[in-house]
């Protein structure tokens, strides 16, 4: 007679949950300084970099960008390796990560003022950092899916990465407005810190990979062919909509990020008042987003976070000079920026509940593909934005900080707020027409629900685990 298995509970240490948070916090913050506005403002202000060349190394940055993820996302499919499918890249890809993102704050040899030589720099240093970003990036994405297969298990991780995502966030927007040097400085601390940065992070990234480990699992369900799985995501029409949020959050952070850096450098509003409220904002978008989703439901939640978020960029914009309007446009920053970090990822939930719903088939994997194909641009297009605002409004990247003219302030202040300001209502607009929402809905989710604990039953039973409520 077979001896019997004994079934046991499924369980991530919480030692594993922490490290591949962290991780994930490490790798976004690396990113959200190389990746975001700060090192567009070192290349210009510092290095004196023309903005008209830098918008145009975004813009090349931009068309690699679209395409990175989703070749990415099918070479690591495919992957196989005794450490498993994702961790030889976070392992391996770690000290190279480190290094393309110390190089970026580096001068090259006989660069100087050169405008050709620091443009190449720049174009060259984002295109391999971004390679090395996208390949650990995806994979520590992934990681929580890989770690567990019980939704009880993966939520006690992704609890961790939702706490440990404040850093990235707070950095760009407290720390380096505070550090960075401006036009004629000194910056050789600015440059020390972030090599020190590089350092920290990159073995934060690759110490991480010896606390946590794949389970090899993966799915045998018969996919669709490339071109009909694409079709597929298309005719879904929440995804569509899906779109249009995601994009304009990825666009609306980069440019928030990027342009509160030339902010503080200009406009005389003290900086201490706003990070509070910022602070305070964020704290309490959490609290009510969280609180209130299962009333609200996602698709309110989402139109009211668009609103607030939108309302906070007209107060910047039209009063962003004054204590008062600026206190409150951060206030809502904060709102929008939490809310958008707890719901987006409910949301994409969402439409690939209801693509298995159409189709019978789970493929989270193709629409993170097509998500960031349509998405990343965004990161692009907001900076190369923000810099033409600013040539067109006469500001001067030669001045030092707080010499500019009214109409440069005037600049930064419409450059920084004003298409995000208006992205963001469009999304409160168009969201009424977003169909996952209601009783129908509901039932749907319901179902799926059913579905799912059945194939979780079933496979922690093959595995030897016992399924727990």
């Amino acid at each position: 007679m077979a001896e019997s298995k004994v079934l046991r509970e499924e369980f991530v240490p919480l030692s594993s949950r922490i490290w591949v948070s962290a991780a994930d916090a490490a790798c976004a913050m690396l990113q959200g300084l190389a990746g975001s506005g700060v090192l567009t403002y070192y290349f210009t202000r510092w290095r004196g970099l023309d903005p008209l060349l830098a918008a145009r190394v975004w813009i090349l940055f931009g068309i690699w960008n679209a395409i990175n993820d989703p070749l990415f996302g099918y070479v690591s499919d495919r992957t196989r390796s005794g450490l498993g499918r994702r961790i030889p890249y976070i392992r391996y890809g770690a000290p190279l990560y480190a290094l393309a993102f110390i190089a970026c704050w580096i001068n090259w040899p006989g660069s100087g003022s050169n405008q050709t030589a620091m443009f190449l720099q720049m174009l060259v240093l984002l295109f391999f950092f971004d390679i090395l970003y996208t390949s650990i990036a995806t994979s520590i994405y992934v990681m929580p899916f890989e770690m567990a297969i019980s939704n009880k298990v993966r939520s006690s991780i992704l609890l961790w990465k939702i706490i440990f995502a404040v850093f990235p966030l707070a950095v760009p927007l407290v720390l380096i407005p505070m550090i960075q040097p401006g036009p004629g400085e000194d910056a050789t601390l600015y440059q020390l810190i972030m090599v020190a940065f590089g350092i920290g992070m990159g073995a934060t990234i690759l110490v991480s990979t010896f606390f946590y480990r794949e389970k090899h699992f993966q799915r045998q369900e018969e996919q669709f062919p490339f071109f009909k799985s694409l079709w597929e995501c298309f005719t879904n029409r929440s995804f569509i909509l899906f779109e249009v949020m995601s994009f304009t959050i990825i666009y609306v952070q980069t440019g928030l990020m990027q342009g509160v850096l030339y902010y503080f450098d200009e406009i005389a509003v003290p900086p201490v008042p706003l990070y509070v409220a910022l602070a305070v904002g964020i704290v309490a978008g959490v609290v009510l987003f969280m609180r209130q989703r299962e009333a609200w439901g996602v698709k309110k939640s989402m139109r009211i976070m668009a609103l607030l978020f939108s309302c906070g960029c007209f107060a910047v914009l039209l009063g962003g000079r004054l204590l008062v309007p600026a206190a409150i446009g951060f206030f809502c920053f904060g709102l929008g920026f939490s809310g958008g970090m707890y719901l987006i990822p409910l949301m994409n939930g969402d439409v690939v509940d209801m693509d298995e719903h159409r189709t019978g088939l789970r493929r989270e994997g193709m629409y993170a593909g097509v998500n960031s194909f349509i998405t990343k641009p965004a990161i692009s297009i907001a900076q190369a934005v923000f810099l033409w605002f600013l040539a067109r409004y006469g500001y001067d990247q030669s001045l030092a900080k707080g010499l500019q003219s009214t109409s440069a302030e005037t600049g930064i202040l419409v450059g920084w707020t004003l298409v995000p300001g208006l992205l963001l209502f469009f999304c409160f607009v168009v969201l009424h027409g977003y169909p996952l929402a209601g009783e129908e809905w509901n039932k749907i989710k319901a179902r799926l629900a059913v579905i799912h604990e059945k194939k979780e039953r079933q496979y922690l039973a093959e595995q030897g685990y016992r399924y727990v409520e």
